[in-house]
């Protein structure tokens, strides 16, 4: 593996989303419990949202009371919760909203991350497992946007939407057909939504990951062979961790990113640098 190693955590200098209440989509684990521990240690009030596994969804919710309890907010600790919720389920990703508006009385940050991925030749990639893919990493992702947004403008203040895309945004995936056309699809919801309600308080914005050591990426991250080979695409020599995810996820939703909308960040380790063209072979 890559001697390279990611920097320790290191906790925001100011409480950047104080009294600020958000709900994230598939935070029972990976990239979503580690933006839910960092909402809660920077002031945020959070809903953890799972479709499987409630004891991962109790793990992190227990993570994140202790995260706001350590940086002084102890309120909020006690009001942090998990939502069990299909968000590729129109009507589950609807009351879903509606829940946490009923129990909180307000939402000012929704994160669209939820998302899964299954690997076939496209060919043979079946519809049913197509709409299956799409329904969880775009449409859910609009069904939940919509619903706050709604919410959004009822009441003065805004609200920010925080979408987690994609490499493959931009760079295909070939045997990951529906997954490839689902975050292409995320980047321009997030344009579109960012353009359309830019004039109304409301901030649309994107993380890219790249390689993360997340469950989605079990077939290599704990096989040293199959990592390395991983690692060795990446400029920065190593994959990068969900803490990291976290930190860019919680910027844009401060008003630290206050003038930006509409924005796909790529926290890759320079993947979309297209780090084959570091040598000059091609000219």
């Amino acid at each position: 593996m890559s001697d390279s190693s990611a920097p320790e955590s290191r906790p925001a200098t100011a409480p950047r989303l104080r009294s600020r209440h958000a709900l994230i989509t598939g935070a029972s684990r990976g990239i979503g419990s580690a933006v839910a521990v960092r909402y809660a240690e920077e002031g945020a009030v959070v809903a953890i949202n799972y479709s499987g596994s409630e004891d991962a969804a109790n793990e992190t919710l227990r993570q994140a009371r202790d995260a706001s309890t350590r940086a002084g907010f102890s309120e909020a600790a006690g009001r942090h919760r998990t939502i069990q919720a299909d968000v590729g389920d129109e009507r589950a990703a609807l009351a879903m909203v509606d829940d946490v508006l009923a129990d909180w009385g307000r939402l000012d940050i929704l994160v669209n991350n939820a998302g899964v991925q299954s690997e076939a030749e496209s060919h043979d990639y079946t519809m049913e497992e197509f709409h299956r893919i799409l329904n969880i990493n775009l449409t859910g992702a609009l069904v939940c946007s919509q619903a706050a947004i709604r919410h959004f403008l009822s009441r003065p203040g805004g609200g920010t939407i925080v979408n987690c895309s994609s490499v493959h945004q931009m760079i295909p995936k070939p045997g990951f057909i529906a997954y490839s056309i689902s975050k292409g699809g995320l980047g321009n919801m997030t344009r579109t939504l960012a353009l359309e309600y830019a004039d109304r308080g409301i901030r649309v914005n994107a993380v890219a990951p790249g390689a993360i050591l997340t469950d989605i990426n079990n077939a290599w991250r704990n096989d040293e062979e199959a990592r390395d080979n991983v690692e060795s695409h990446i400029p920065m020599g190593r994959a990068g961790t969900p803490e990291e995810m976290a930190s860019v996820f919680a910027f844009l939703a401060s008003d630290e990113a206050s003038y930006i909308t509409g924005q796909t960040i790529y926290a890759c380790g320079g993947l979309t640098l297209f780090g084959d063209f570091k040598q000059n072979w091609a000219s």
